[in-house]
């Protein structure tokens, strides 16, 4: 295949609020402004950052469970945001998704053989014997005993159900998977054994990943590449190893400063950052990180920083630290 496996394209996502029809200024939460990426086959691409800042209206947008306001999804080429009808219903085939709560996501009238076969039978015809044979293929690839597609997911245990959840998304032999924080939900002992799974599942079928999740832990295990999101825009894309151990972004640092350590006694960066996550209604002019950032210039109070490739090859939207004037390769004095 030539090109990336999926492609976002200025993505831009805005809910209108309350207004009439005369109302001349509506108010708007902008929840994705402008974000770009790509994921190639077999790649495993991490989006991370606080609550509210656009991580999981990224991903409905990617499923196009939502309508972009603006920008385009390229699915192997082809530009999901625009598709209907039946266009739509194929591409569902190429992209499934894994959701946050592993009850609440499977119906709970339904068995565990039913949920996994039930979006087959959407685009195909199976006799009772196919459909047994491939529920009890698939729940031996995540993991599950075949005997239990008979039981009701209240039947199950936290990790059986995300299990279950993953076997429903791989029914559809799917391109690529979008894990909308799909082991937060889950204790620490389980997120490993999901986490180890995906993997697995990835080297084995050469499945792409959109991996959304707030915990750095969990990106770090599992990521090739990571977005950091802040009230809706990407300020640093980076390779895993390239962010760990360097991050550029002032956001960035002061993510993996809070984030907590294996080791008590080990050293951890102090990055100052004080005050609340602007809201998204009345986002502040320039760069949204300034009113939080100690480094923040008069620059940074006016315009909005590119996301600026950098000589490692990342791409960081700072006017600090990235500034835009500067080509990939030049340093900055």
């Amino acid at each position: 295949m030539n090109g990336p496996m999926l492609k976002v394209e200025k993505l831009v996502k805005h809910y209108p609020l309350g207004g009439g029809f005369f109302d001349r200024n509506p108010l708007v939460v902008r929840a994705v402004e402008g974000v770009s990426f790509s994921v190639d086959a077999g790649e495993t691409l991490c989006i991370v950052g606080e609550s509210g800042c656009g991580k999981s209206t990224i991903a409905r947008l990617l499923m196009r469970l939502v309508d972009p306001t603006e920008g385009r999804v390229l699915l192997q080429g082809t530009d999901i945001a625009g598709l209907k009808n039946d266009g739509l219903r194929n591409c569902r085939r190429r992209m499934q998704m894994v959701f946050q709560d592993p009850y609440s996501s499977l119906n709970p009238r339904l068995t565990a053989g039913q949920i996994i076969t039930e979006p087959v039978g959407n685009f195909e015809r199976l006799g009772r014997k196919k459909r047994e044979a491939l529920a009890a293929d698939l729940l031996r690839k995540v993991g599950l005993a075949p005997e239990i597609m008979h039981r009701l997911p209240s039947e199950l245990s936290g990790g059986q159900r995300q299990r279950l959840g993953i076997a429903r998304a791989l029914s559809l032999k799917p391109s690529i998977i979008i894990a909308d924080e799909a082991v937060s939900a889950l204790d620490v002992s389980v997120q490993a054994q999901i986490l180890n799974l995906l993997m697995d599942l990835q080297d084995e079928l050469g499945i792409s990943f959109v991996f959304i999740s707030h915990d750095l832990g969990v990106v770090e295990h599992i990521g090739h590449r990571v977005a950091v999101m802040y009230l809706g825009r990407i300020v640093e894309l980076a390779t895993r190893e390239a962010l760990f151990a360097n991050p550029v972004h002032p956001y960035t640092e002061a993510l993996l400063a809070a984030a907590p350590l294996p080791d008590p006694t080990q050293a951890r960066l102090a990055v100052p950052i004080e005050g609340e996550v602007p809201s998204p209604v009345n986002p502040p002019k320039g760069c949204a990180f300034h009113p939080r950032c100690s480094l923040a210039e008069e620059r940074c109070r006016i315009e909005v920083p590119a996301l600026t490739e950098m000589a490692d090859g990342r791409s960081v939207a700072c006017h600090v630290r990235a500034p835009a004037e500067y080509p990939a390769g030049q340093p900055s004095e």
